[in-house]
């Protein structure tokens, strides 16, 4: 059945995952005496890079941010997508259902703990790709993070529509068993 509340929930959850590949999880802007220069962490794109100078381009370099664990959060989020899409069709087993929510919800979790901890830490927790932003720009610039893009404000909307799915579900499942109980 699509036209139940849960379904609704799954179907955002899943274009929220979409676009979640079409905006930057993170961006990070570092401060040099020849202008700023701005660099977004995508998981589709390997870098993007915008600068006020072209010469600062040359000190950025290719580097930027990359970010050998990427891979694994585009197969959690697609992971999370293609489990929320299939269980949109186990409507007539709501037990099942809920399970399966419940490990998009899990995956969802960790998702989110990944995209925090990588893109403040670095993939090594000693910087990562941020130190290498701030070695190939001049010395004296300071990095600021800008965590709340879309990119991360997604996987949080989707962990709520998938709490919100996993309780409607629960709602039909307890309105069934109590019309089975007055039969």
């Amino acid at each position: 059945m699509l036209q139940r509340i849960q379904s609704f929930y799954l179907v955002l959850v899943v274009v929220g995952i979409v676009l979640m590949f079409q905006f930057p999880i993170a961006t990070y802007t570092a401060s040099t005496p020849n202008g700023d220069i701005s660099a977004a962490l995508q998981l589709t794109n390997t870098k993007s890079i915008q600068t006020d100078d072209m010469m600062d381009y040359h000190f950025v370099g290719d580097d930027t941010v990359k970010m050998p664990g990427k891979w694994l959060l585009a197969l959690l989020a697609t992971v999370v997508g293609v489990i929320a899409l299939a269980s949109i069709f186990l409507y007539k087993n709501r037990i099942l259902q809920m399970r399966v929510v419940a490990f998009a919800f899990l995956f969802n979790v960790v998702l989110i703990f990944l995209i925090f901890f990588w893109a403040i830490n670095g993939i090594d927790g000693n910087g990562g790709y941020l130190k290498v932003l701030q070695e190939s720009t001049l010395m004296g610039s300071s990095i600021t993070t800008g965590m709340l893009t879309p990119g991360t404000v997604t996987p949080i909307v989707t962990v709520i529509l998938l709490f919100l799915a996993q309780r409607a579900i629960k709602k039909d499942e307890m309105k069934v068993r109590a019309a089975d109980r007055l039969r």
